[in-house]
């Protein structure tokens, strides 16, 4: 019997030791709980005032490239009308200039010795 009140002992005394562990460890997540929600609390406001003035500086910097892209497709535009007619006048005088060769007869200059065998299609 002194052996089993002997154990009886020492595992009331870790039964007791590990009640008191668990509840050392719930009262210690409790005041980290509640000492991180201010901090998580600080950073979400940093995050919302951050995106809030990325927002408002963003906002005229898009406004003015919007425009710059409007004047850039103006006058890019200007210029391609202007590119289009000068392409389409060199077209045409290149048209004029290949009817007129094609118009004027061309003289060859050859000289032809007759000393050689004429060579025909036939012959092979």
């Amino acid at each position: 019997m002194g052996v089993s009140s002997f154990l009886k002992k020492i595992f009331g005394k870790t039964k007791d030791s590990n009640t008191n562990i668990v509840l050392q460890n719930e009262k210690n997540n409790n005041q980290s709980q509640s000492a991180t929600i201010p901090h998580i609390e600080k950073a979400e406001n940093f995050i919302d005032e951050t995106f809030n003035k990325l927002k408002e500086t963003s906002e005229p910097i898009l406004e003015d490239a919007v425009e710059y892209a409007s004047q850039a497709k103006d006058i890019i535009s200007q210029y391609v009308e202007k590119a289009t007619e000068s392409i389409s006048d060199i077209i045409d005088s290149v048209k004029e200039a290949n009817t007129e060769i094609n118009d004027e007869k061309v003289v060859y200059n050859t000289v032809v010795d007759v000393s050689e065998k004429e060579i025909n299609s036939t012959d092979e």
